[in-house]
């Protein structure tokens, strides 16, 4: 099959979710990662447990209370009809909504773990000097865990594009709005249609892989410079 005839837009829908849905999460997960990663509150175990609970949590349990609390029976759902006219499910605003929600772990464990590494020391001297909490996490925590804040990046770009049960439920298949890599596979194995469903499987195969291996250079190039240093 030529790959040329290929519909493309399913990947590159999955692509423009998985950017804005990265970007997003690392704005929010940062300053939580770091809450984490520094405090001695006694809620602690009970926000890691809420943040990491999409990775337990089945997609189709997650993706249905998303689809409740996104549609217009729902005040959330109901508010952003009646204020904005927009309508959080079926498109790709929903998707944007589900895919935070889902992948929100993928991005807080990684810098909470990078934060955890610090040296103490070294943060307490960035008090001392007089900076903030804010500016001691912008220009000495984020510039030392390198390696942590590309794994998050990476990881939560990769298991976005790959989502199906929570975008299945949330968005459906709406061709060039919700129907994104993983439904469009979905979709070819229901009809029976394995050539395409192959090439599909494949592509992301082959991302995902480079994905991760990507990672694991970079991680290994980065702790030999530190001991060669």
């Amino acid at each position: 099959m030529d790959l040329m005839s290929i519909d493309y837009t399913p990947f590159l829908l999955s692509f423009k979710l998985a950017t804005i849905v990265t970007l997003i999460l690392f704005v929010i997960a940062m300053p939580i990662g770091w809450w984490l990663s520094q405090t001695k509150c006694r809620c602690k175990p009970f926000v890691e447990a809420l943040t990491s609970l999409p990775i337990v949590l089945p997609p189709s349990v997650l993706g249905f209370y998303v689809l409740f609390a996104l549609s217009h029976n729902a005040p959330i759902g109901a508010f952003f009809e009646e204020t904005f006219g927009i309508k959080l499910v079926f498109n790709f605003t929903g998707l944007v909504i589900a895919s935070v929600i889902y992948s929100f772990p993928f991005m807080v464990q990684p810098l909470q773990g990078g934060f955890e590494t610090l040296n103490k020391n070294m943060l307490e001297a960035s008090y001392i000097a007089g900076k903030s909490r804010f500016e001691t996490l912008l220009r000495v925590a984020l510039p030392n865990i390198k390696p942590a804040v590309l794994t998050a990046l990476i990881v939560t770009f990769a298991h976005t594009v790959g989502e199906f049960g929570v975008v299945l439920m949330v968005g459906g298949s709406i061709p060039g709005e919700t129907k994104v890599a993983s439904v469009a596979i979905y979709e070819f194995v229901e009809v029976m249609d394995y050539p395409q469903a192959h090439i599909y499987s494949a592509i992301m195969l082959v991302m995902s892989f480079s994905v991760l291996l990507g990672v694991y250079l970079f991680n290994q190039r980065h702790k030999r410079r530190i001991g060669v240093q």
